[in-house]
């Protein structure tokens, strides 16, 4: 597959513009704190997650595209409130500016 394309968002036929970038949240283990059950309503907002389709790149002011960063397959932290929820054919992803990442996990 070419560079910024995954076998996910051919199916959800998605495509991200320009510095945009889906990421599917990894799911974060359930955890007992102190015995007690944390439910879903409680649990932070996972800040992982795998990179499942990215835009073009942004445009520069002279009119060449910007090469992204990061590319399909990628984990990578993101900051916890950064980008917009959305839910695509029964899964939630997460649409966010390739600025609003972080780092990437090796």
């Amino acid at each position: 597959m070419a560079k910024g394309k995954s076998a996910v968002s051919e199916a959800l036929k998605v495509k991200p513009l320009a510095d945009r970038v889906v990421v599917k949240p990894l799911d974060e283990d359930e955890q007992m704190r102190g015995g007690l059950y944390i439910p879903d309503t409680a649990k932070e907002k996972p800040s992982q997650g795998e990179v499942v389709a990215v835009g073009p790149g942004k445009l520069s002011d002279d009119g060449t595209r910007l090469e992204m960063d990061v590319s399909t397959g990628d984990k990578v932290l993101y900051g916890k409130y950064s980008g917009t929820d959305v839910t695509l054919e029964g899964s939630e992803y997460l649409i966010l500016r390739e600025s609003d990442i972080l780092a990437i996990v090796s």
